[in-house]
């Protein structure tokens, strides 16, 4: 019989879901976080039972949000890394594989942002689309590196994350300019760098990202502006190897027509995809924390870290 779920992952679920927790490796985190939380609670008699409970609990936290594959791919690092032949053995697996992905995550962006700074010039104006922490640490290593920088940044409706982008760089005493999305275009000629992040990166280098990216990418190939995707290799996509085209999430329509508006408009049929797809020839480099590559080295690099993928997923079995 499956165990209750232990708040901290029905709570994480929600959060991830509603967006207070946002950012593919804050969510990451937040997953394997949750799942170390279900492992110290669970009171499995048997491995059997613990190991369906565990499974049970990355189902739920999977479900949250399925355009992000940093949550499925956090899931999966810490389930397979869970052995043991006692509740014991798996319980202390469990929580060692969390401490491992998370002191990894700290380390890989990190060593991103730094990689990400030699691509950035002293006084150089980047244009931001969303919010994105791997994006705002290739800023802060360049502020470190003593490197002037502005930003253009695209408020990115409905939700405004710009709006966290850029206190964020406000905080680090960045000038910032905010716009409005559809303004983009007309501040291409002020920008040297399009520094955007990514929700996932498929096999063959498209990039998944918050609704309006793939726009500003083609207008930014247009006006000359090189595109530079920062994205942990958390964000790559293995699944995209074996034919998987990625799902888009649609988000509640409420957030672009609230139900007082709906009634002075009419009956309108609303759609609110969160992301959509940038074609690799849009990019000029994806850098992550092993390196920057263009788009179609991606697989290659994709095949190192996956190997033979399956679609079979851990908390499927």
């Amino acid at each position: 019989m499956e165990r209750d779920i232990h708040p901290a992952v029905t709570d994480a679920a929600d959060d991830i879901a509603e967006m207070e927790i946002r950012g593919a490796a804050t969510i990451a985190d937040a997953a394997a976080a949750a799942l170390g939380e279900q492992a110290e609670a669970s009171e499995a008699e048997t491995p059997e039972a613990f190991r369906t409970e565990i499974r049970t609990a990355a189902r739920e936290l999977h479900e949250t949000r399925p355009t992000a594959v940093s949550l499925p791919n956090a899931l999966r690092y810490v389930l397979r890394g869970m052995r043991g032949e006692t509740v014991s053995e798996l319980r202390a697996s469990v929580i060692e594989g969390v401490v491992e992905f998370r002191r990894e995550l700290d380390h890989a962006q990190d060593n991103l942002g730094q990689i990400g700074a030699n691509r950035l010039r002293d006084g150089d104006t980047i244009m931001t689309h969303c919010h994105s922490t791997d994006a705002l640490s290739c800023v802060r290593h360049a502020l470190e590196d003593g490197k002037e920088i502005s930003a253009i940044v695209k408020e990115t409706r409905p939700r405004k994350q710009g709006h966290i982008t850029a206190k964020q760089l406000r905080d680090w005493d960045v000038p910032v300019t905010l716009i409005v999305d559809n303004a983009a275009r007309r501040y291409l000629d002020d920008t040297d760098h399009v520094l955007v992040g990514a929700d996932s990166i498929a096999a063959d280098g498209s990039v998944i990202n918050k609704v309006g990216t793939s726009g500003l990418a083609v207008n930014a190939r247009e006006r000359g502006v090189p595109i530079m995707v920062a994205a942990q290799t958390l964000k790559f996509h293995p699944g995209t190897m074996t034919g998987h085209t990625v799902e888009i999430e649609m988000r509640d329509e409420a957030e672009i027509l609230p139900d007082d508006e709906r009634e002075e408009i009419g009956d309108v049929t609303v759609e609110n995809p969160a992301f959509d797809v940038t074609p690799p020839r849009y990019v000029d480099a994806i850098v992550t924390e092993r390196g920057q590559f263009p788009p179609e080295s991606v697989v290659t690099l994709m095949r190192e870290l996956f190997g033979d993928y399956h679609a079979s997923e851990p908390w499927e079995r």
